[in-house]
């Protein structure tokens, strides 16, 4: 891990400002997503980050769990000018070890196109069981 940054699990570390541009802004998978959706969803789940020398938070992720059988690793986001630094092996790591510690979580899921080989290195794989996701679009005015 790269000793300049430092991982943390405390919520209250979140600069959700941040963590909101990030997001609705400069993600593909959130764009658009209101401050009150991005604010909901981080009441409702573990909240991990990245800290720089200074302080300054450079990635993001979340989990949604039961905190006993299963997570949903998402919205992992790494500050694009500090991409390739390890910061994204760092907050894998981080998440991972976190939800060994302080949970039973039997399988963690997540969905990305762009970070196959990152995940890989961690033993993310595709399902060998049942391999049928589905999906419904809620309908929000």
């Amino acid at each position: 891990m790269p000793s300049a940054f430092t991982f943390s699990a405390d919520p209250a570390l979140i600069d959700r400002d941040l963590v909101h541009h990030w997001l609705s802004v400069e993600s593909y998978w959130a764009q658009g997503r209101s401050r009150e959706s991005q604010d909901a969803a981080i009441d409702a789940s573990r909240n991990y980050s990245v800290r720089d020398s200074d302080g300054r938070q450079v990635a993001y992720a979340r989990v949604v769990t039961d905190g006993v059988t299963f997570a949903w690793l998402c919205d992992v986001f790494v500050d694009e000018t500090l991409r390739g630094n390890g910061i994204g092996r760092m907050i894998v790591e981080g998440v991972i070890q976190d939800l060994q510690d302080t949970s039973t979580v039997k399988r963690i899921m997540l969905a990305t196109s762009t970070a196959d080989g990152l995940y890989a290195q961690y033993g993310f794989e595709e399902p060998s069981g049942p391999s049928r996701y589905m999906l419904k679009q809620m309908p929000r005015g």
